[in-house]
């Protein structure tokens, strides 16, 4: 009753096979994408995308699990077909594939999803996991997980993102493995590539040392407002928090004692004057990181980062909160000196202070940022060339 997310859940799922069941399909081969939700749909979307590109003779079917991801996407264009998934369970696997039949599946990362995957097995239809990560604590790899690990000997192949989830699997006698990285390196070079220009955030940012904080949630905001407060006249910030509510944008604007305005009242001749920038709306944060010379990415007072990869590919250093542990990106790029959790507002003021000021030291976590995405690219046409050996672009 109280729960967003959790009532278009339940809304979505309605008469959901009377639906799929209508639905007209074309006389080509299909190929079947799940995502869980948003996060892995990019996760997944580069390889929507080179899929389109090489193979004409294929229509793209993607499922997700979550409505933040559903809502989202549904009108996606790439994709043919979208819906929710089904709940598993042995007749919906049955009545989804057979209504489907699906020439190859991928999931994306983290769904196991057992009748759907045990069906697919059971028609020889290739089924793959990818940009998949695994840690020592996850049931398959414990003493009694064997009848997990015999989900994962259903794939026809794993592409991990490292060498430390190949052994895990291996150990365990999984041998189609590939290690390839994750495909949202590939995604977030090619929007860089393509980046659009926005002359509002360009007009504001001349002149200026510019924080980008993307994806904020209240816990960094209160931190970044403590700063942005104490700041110099010469030093801009962009802020794009996770909700846009009007209610939470009103939160972070009676806490500012700095000139700001939101981008969506904002003018590009009166940009210079303003101190703060609030992105009132969704879907531009990937372009605005690159007007600044640092980045902040929020999540990490909470249940975990968001993705920074977004911001590093601009050759930046990013910031974020101490819950980064499970993202492999995050945790390496802190390891060569890129990125740089911080616990509470007297780290986050030092590092600032010194990028502000220190231009070597700047630079240094810049060319480690966009070495590392660059490094990490590839991913995709390693899954591609494999799910598809006859197609090489």
């Amino acid at each position: 009753m109280f729960n967003v997310k959790a009532r278009l859940w339940v809304k979505g799922r309605k008469r959901l096979m009377e639906r799929i069941e209508s639905c007209r399909l074309g006389d080509k081969k299909i190929i079947w994408i799940h995502c869980s939700s948003l996060g892995e749909f990019e996760q997944g979307r580069p390889v929507i995308e080179d899929v389109k590109k090489r193979r004409k003779d294929y229509e793209v079917l993607l499922t997700f699990f979550s409505p933040s991801g559903y809502e989202v996407r549904k009108n996606y264009p790439l994709a043919d077909y979208v819906y929710y998934l089904p709940l598993d369970s042995e007749s919906s696997a049955k009545r989804f594939i057979d209504h489907f039949k699906p020439d190859v599946a991928v999931f994306v990362k983290y769904e196991f999803w057992y009748f759907f995957i045990r069906e697919l097995y059971s028609r020889n239809i290739p089924v793959y996991l990818v940009s998949a990560v695994f840690r020592p604590s996850q049931v398959f790899f414990r003493s009694w997980g064997g009848w997990f690990r015999n989900i994962l000997k259903m794939f026809t192949h794993l592409f991990v993102q490292n060498t430390a989830s190949e052994k895990l699997l291996k150990d365990k006698g999984i041998e189609r493995v590939t290690v390839c990285g994750d495909t949202r390196f590939d995604r977030v070079s090619a929007i860089a590539s393509k980046s659009e220009e926005i002359p509002l955030a360009r007009a504001f940012s001349a002149g200026k040392n510019v924080l980008v904080a993307g994806s904020t949630w209240r816990a960094d905001e209160e931190m970044l407002v403590g700063y942005i407060n104490n700041s110099d006249d010469e030093t801009g910030f962009i802020i794009a928090p996770h909700e846009t509510s009007a209610e939470n944008i009103e939160r972070i604007e009676k806490r500012l004692k700095k000139p700001f305005a939101r981008f969506s009242h904002a003018r590009k001749d009166t940009a210079k004057s303003y101190s703060v920038l609030i992105v009132d709306s969704v879907g531009m944060l990937s372009f605005l990181y690159k007007y600044g010379q640092v980045a902040y990415v929020g999540g990490g007072f909470g249940i975990g980062i968001h993705n920074i990869l977004e911001a590093a590919v601009y050759g930046m250093p990013v910031i974020f909160g101490p819950s980064y542990g499970k993202f492999a990106e995050a945790v390496e790029l802190a390891r060569l000196g890129g990125a740089f959790p911080v616990n509470n507002s007297a780290e986050l003021k030092s590092l600032l202070d010194k990028f502000f000021s220190d231009r070597t030291a700047l630079n240094k976590a810049s060319e480690i940022s966009r070495s590392f995405v660059q490094s990490g690219e590839g991913a995709t046409k390693i899954i591609t060339d494999t799910i598809f050996p006859d197609s090489g672009t």
